[in-house]
């Protein structure tokens, strides 16, 4: 196949066409007619709608199904993107983030149910949208406008690169009044900048399998990142070390057995970007060890059929390593 083609690879970065985004606790995905009462459950409340210019109040089922409407007739025609953001593990409608084009600039919208707040959420569903913008739309810049004293909101925006122009006062049509507004931009050098400065993570992961080809999956607890999700046992490589050589440490540490090098068969890789990291981790297959497995980090463990896998919420990464693993197995 002609890569430069219509159908080719080269045109699966271009755009977006419908397939849901993943991070690490979140899936943005296109809004649906059945998001109409969740949608209203989230807007129903007054602190998530105050600050904004343009969602009335109260919010009902017909203010969801016009939204909802407009979101999609703007997304067909090529006006704007906008995301319902889901929690990957309770499946639940998180809140919303998108933008709008124009002249070469996108500008930024978002809101999140009062339930998710100070998780951290709009952060990370704004750092995977504004990826897409500057990627696959090509934008040559971002912007947005907040009320001085919407801190939270400010605080993301700022973390996520945006920088303070001016202070303008602009009609607030849904509170039926005018009120000064910060407008922070973030253009492509800047957010290239920062792209390039994100560390690289190097982790080694096992696939430890059983005398009945089963594989065990450990889940992260409660306090760490990506909590709930389950993934193949393994962590992060020290100064000096050899994949290998930090395969056998983590499996001690975190389960209690002993492996040796030449029992881990390299199997698979993954290449994935969180946004605040770029992730790079081999998965070794493993069918010898010493001794029982056992959670020795607050992890729960469980041996999960090849057939079974896809069933187990996993971090972005891990997804596509479980697809050649079935193969393999």
């Amino acid at each position: 196949m002609d890569p430069t083609a219509p159908d080719g690879c080269l045109s699966a970065d271009r755009g977006w066409r419908g397939t849901p985004l993943e991070t690490a606790r979140l899936r943005l995905r296109r809004m649906m007619p059945e998001d109409a009462d969740a949608v209203v459950r989230l807007l129903g409340d007054w602190d998530v709608v105050r600050n904004t210019s343009n969602i009335p109040f109260p919010y009902d089922r017909r203010n969801a199904r016009e939204f909802i409407a407009k979101v999609e007739s703007e997304s067909a025609e090529g006006r704007a993107v906008v995301f319902a953001v889901e929690d990957r593990l309770e499946r639940s409608l998180a809140g919303c983030v998108g933008c709008s084009f124009q002249a070469g600039r996108a500008e930024i919208g978002y809101w999140f149910g009062r339930a998710v707040w100070g998780r951290g959420y709009a952060s990370e569903a704004l750092a995977r949208c504004l990826r897409l913008l500057f990627d696959n739309f090509g934008i040559d810049a971002a912007w947005a406008s907040v009320l001085p004293e919407n801190k939270a909101s400010r605080r993301v925006l700022d973390k996520a690169g945006f920088v303070f122009e001016e202070s303008r006062r602009i009609d607030m049509p849904a509170r039926g009044r005018t009120a000064d507004h910060d407008f922070l931009l973030l253009d492509r050098a800047a957010w290239q900048s920062r792209r390039q400065s994100r560390p690289i993570l190097l982790v080694a992961a096992a696939a430890l399998i059983d005398v009945d080809g089963r594989v065990l999956l450990a889940q992260r607890p409660a306090g760490k990142s990506m909590a709930g999700q389950w993934e193949f046992p393994g962590g992060k490589l020290q100064a000096g070390e050899t994949p290998e050589a930090a395969l056998v440490r983590e499996l001690k540490e975190e389960l209690g057995i002993d492996v040796s090098q030449s029992c881990l068969a390299p199997l698979a890789f993954a290449s994935h970007d969180y946004d605040a990291f770029h992730l790079l981790m081999p998965l070794y297959a493993c069918r010898r060890w010493l001794g029982m497995p056992s959670p020795r980090e607050g992890q729960t463990l469980t041996w999960v059929a090849p057939s079974r896998l896809g069933d187990y919420p996993m971090p972005p990464a891990d997804i596509p390593l479980v697809a050649q693993l079935r193969d393999w197995l």
